[in-house]
């Protein structure tokens, strides 16, 4: 009897046992199904913080050239591949700093989506208040759009790998020789004439860039009268340096000056701007024609947002324009190169190929 009872009492505390087990095993799982269901919840939760806004699409269209448009390196011989053209080392080490057909400058990196990235920019430049300040003043809007394209059509068929984008570069504020209502030696810029253009780079799927002719006034405050323009995802800006002058000076007259600081203040102006906005990476140029003109160059620096090219803007003698381009951009570099050419004034005018020879070849290239 006392045999059945202690045997009784084995499989009952066995059942007990077992029941606790399973409770147990049971809790586990829910706990363990429950901070996995927790984890699942915070992986969205950070996900979704993560989530950016789209990048805006880009507002411009290059000229494709045709399907069997030979590659850049192949138009140039071996020798054009090491060398530099004679006059811009002007008797100096010839040897390239960078490769043939390369517009970042040496030691340079564009860390934005702007408009150089992986194109070119051929700019007709001028206004139409005046036939002797550039082709915009020369013929019918419609009628220099269609020029744009073919010269802009002409780079991209010597450089297929970087496709050309139609720009126009229209003076928006213009120096002047009087001093104005506002005493900054400028004539302000004419919204009827910048609507009108800026109307036809869009509609044209090219860029606009508003010039500011700086007289009496900071870069921040010939920024500021475009500012508005500047918001639209096509237009970028250009500042004309060599115009910018002090109190007592009258440009025309006397040479201007612009310290790198204030270019840079506009540079990082433009940058908040494209992160307030969610604008389409932005694009500063720095006109400049002589040495001194553009001072503490090293204080301008690029962003993520806004690239920036120093364009060399002399006239006359080519060999002459090429050794300047050699000191004023190559040898003092800040990101991106420019070139301008004057249909009339320059001897001879160079070609697309000749001037995509140049070390490194320029990412803008404007005509006057």
């Amino acid at each position: 009897m006392l045999k059945r009872v202690f045997i009784l009492s084995v499989i009952i505390s066995l059942t007990i046992l077992a029941a606790c087990s399973n409770a147990t095993n049971s809790t586990v799982e829910d706990d363990s199904q429950n901070d996995n269901s927790a984890k699942d919840h915070a992986s969205k939760d950070n996900n979704k913080g993560e989530e950016k806004e789209d990048p805006p699409a880009k507002p411009f269209k290059p000229i494709q050239p045709s399907k069997n448009t030979t590659p850049l390196d192949e138009k140039y011989s071996s020798e054009e591949k090491k060398q530099m053209p004679s006059a811009e080392a002007h008797g100096g080490d010839r040897t390239r700093i960078v490769p043939l057909g390369q517009t970042l400058l040496k030691g340079k990196k564009d860390l934005s989506d702007g408009p150089l990235k992986n194109n070119r920019l051929v700019a007709f430049y001028g206004t139409p208040k005046s036939e002797n300040m550039g082709i915009l003043g020369e013929y019918p809007p419609e009628e220099m759009m269609k020029k744009l394209k073919e010269q802009a059509a002409a780079y991209s068929k010597v450089d297929p790998e970087r496709p050309a984008v139609p720009t126009i570069e229209l003076i928006a504020t213009i120096a002047q020789r009087t001093p104005g209502p506002e005493g900054l030696y400028i004539s302000g810029p004419s919204k009827e004439v910048i609507d009108r253009y800026a109307k036809l780079a869009k509609e044209n799927n090219a860029l606009l860039l508003l010039d500011i002719q700086l007289g009496q006034a900071s870069v921040m405050e010939g920024l500021k009268k475009i500012e508005p323009y500047l918001k639209l995802p096509y237009v970028h800006l250009a500042i004309d340096t060599e115009y910018s002058v002090d109190e007592g000076e009258v440009p025309g007259e006397d040479l201007g000056q612009v310290d790198g600081a204030s270019i840079q203040k506009a540079v990082e102006y433009m940058d908040k701007m494209v992160e307030k906005n969610n604008l389409p990476d932005k694009l500063v140029v720095v006109h400049q024609f002589g040495n001194g003109i553009v001072t503490n160059k090293d204080k301008i620096k690029p962003t993520s947002n806004v690239e920036v090219a120093l364009n060399y803007d002399g006239f006359g003698d080519s060999a002459i324009k090429m050794s300047a381009y050699g000191k004023l951009v190559q040898q003092q570099p800040i990101q991106y190169g420019g070139f301008k050419l004057f249909y009339e004034k320059d001897k001879p005018l160079l070609s697309p190929k000749q001037v995509l020879n140049l070390d490194p070849a320029p990412a803008i290239v404007n005509y006057q």
